[in-house]
């Protein structure tokens, strides 16, 4: 498993200069880093000095660069996806569409790219995935897409196993399913079979890495623009209800930190070479130390969410299922409430000092 760091800020604020210091930085100090940008122009490649192309390609001593291609991706997702089906079902349907006809939906390139950092860090490879994307809402998306799977599998799979739909239907389901399944059917549940259990498990494993520090990070990236610092803090509470830590800023052009705190800050020097910008950057190596998107107090049954840079008048709160749905901005989240607090109503909501806190009874 490797530490994968990502940069969220307004475009042109300097995120890909801070993703390449960054990797420079890391490689230097011994550490097998991938440089993997979204950014399918020559812009990245003339930055880096470097050709980058879609497989990735050792630019420097431990360090790899790639180019994600989002049509040679779906291309080689939709081979995976036939030998799946292959595997699975007596007559494949999708053997006579290519990979190679396909052409990409919106959404499409975020799904592509979350598979691929995946894949980059399951293989090993590398120590440290540093990543260039978007650093926009659609990237803070594509980041809490497992969650937001997890959501509709539990909530769809609780609300079919429920209703009387799924009773009427179950008894025709088997022979159906062993007609069709090289497996011979679906025994039992059929969202607990190993080919269902294999994906909750990716998703499973991918909420937790979003979670963990020290295996996926995220830095904000701002100039003194007040533009730029306004999406940089915008930002930072979106990344808060994805519950992705927020280490630090990486700020440019002589801006004070105030408004980011308490956050770390990193001012970056103007220069013409690489040296004095890697110097200025965090010690990556480090535990973060910032405030936990949520802190649960199960002694007084209170739940504490960090939302920077939100106020009340934008925070909506409702509890129309087993969960709190938190909508903060245009991003909204479904808190998962620990066993001891499952069946409680909110009696109680406040904003404080850029938290949300929530009272259950």
């Amino acid at each position: 498993m490797a530490l994968i760091l990502t940069f969220l800020g307004k475009g042109g604020s300097g995120r890909s200069t801070c993703a390449i210091a960054t990797a420079k930085k890391l490689s230097a100090q011994g550490q097998r880093v991938l440089l993997v940008t979204e950014d399918a122009g020559p812009a990245f490649g003339l930055l880096l000095g470097r050709d980058v192309t879609a497989t990735p390609e050792q630019v420097a001593p431990n360090l790899w660069a790639v180019q994600l291609q989002f049509a040679k991706l779906l291309e080689q997702n939709w081979g995976q996806l036939k030998k799946l089906e292959a595997q699975y079902l007596r007559d494949p349907f999708f053997k006579a569409v290519y990979g190679q006809e396909l052409s990409l939906l919106p959404g499409m390139d975020q799904a592509l790219t979350l598979n691929a950092l995946r894949e980059y860090d399951a293989c090993s490879d590398y120590d440290v995935v540093v990543h260039d994307g978007t650093g926009d809402q659609a990237s803070l998306r594509m980041w809490g897409m497992p969650a937001g799977i997890d959501w509709y599998f539990r909530r769809f799979k609780q609300v079919f196993q429920a209703s009387q739909f799924s009773k009427a239907v179950m008894p025709f389901v088997q022979p159906v399913a062993g007609a069709v399944l090289s497996t011979g059917g679906l025994p039992g549940d059929w969202f607990e079979q190993p080919q269902v259990a294999q994906s909750t498990n990716l998703v499973t494993q991918g909420m937790a890495a979003i979670k963990d520090p020290m295996r996926v990070r995220a830095y904000l990236v701002s100039s003194g623009d007040p533009v730029a610092i306004a999406t940089a803090r915008y930002l930072w509470g979106a990344a808060q209800q994805i519950e992705m830590t927020v280490a630090g800023v990486l700020l440019n052009r002589g801006t004070n930190g105030e408004p980011f705190a308490p956050l770390p800050v990193h001012p970056l020097p103007q220069a013409d070479d690489w040296s004095p910008l890697i110097e200025a950057l965090p010690d990556y190596t480090a535990i973060p130390s910032v405030p936990a998107p949520v802190e649960i107090e199960l002694s007084t049954k209170t739940v504490r969410l960090f939302l920077p840079s939100f106020d009340k008048k934008q925070i909506q709160l409702t509890q129309y299922g087993p969960e709190v749905t938190i909508e903060a901005g245009d991003q909204r989240r479904n808190l998962k409430l620990p066993d001891a607090l499952q069946g409680l109503s909110v009696t109680g909501a406040k904003f404080q000092s850029d938290y949300l806190i929530l009272s259950f009874g």
